[in-house]
C-alpha cells in the first residue's frame, strides 16, 4: 500500500504546477535515478538531480510557449523560435 501512495501523493503535488515546474521535478527525479544507478552513490544521484531539473525546466519552459521550439546555431547558441 505504501508503494502506492508516496507516487499518489508526488502526482498530486505536480498538477497545480506550471509546464516548467512539472518539467523540472520530472527531471530532477528521474536524473537522481539515472545518476544513482549509473555511479551506485548518492553523489552520482545529486549531479544527475541537477541536470535533470535544469534540462526540465527548459523543456517545460517551452511547453508553456505552443509553436515554440530551442534551437542551436553553429557556434552552439541556444535560441527560441517557431517551429
Amino acid at each position: 500500500m505504501q508503494k502506492l501512495i508516496i507516487p499518489l501523493v508526488a502526482a498530486l503535488a505536480l498538477t497545480a504546477c506550471s509546464s516548467t515546474e512539472r518539467g523540472a521535478g520530472i527531471g530532477a527525479a528521474s536524473g537522481a535515478v539515472v545518476g544513482g544507478v549509473a555511479t551506485g552513490n548518492i553523489r552520482g544521484a545529486a549531479v544527475g538531480a541537477a541536470v535533470g531539473g535544469v534540462s526540465g525546466a527548459l523543456i517545460g519552459h517551452v511547453a508553456d510557449q505552443p509553436g515554440r521550439c530551442y534551437y542551436r546555431d553553429r557556434n552552439g547558441n541556444r535560441y527560441v523560435d517557431r517551429c
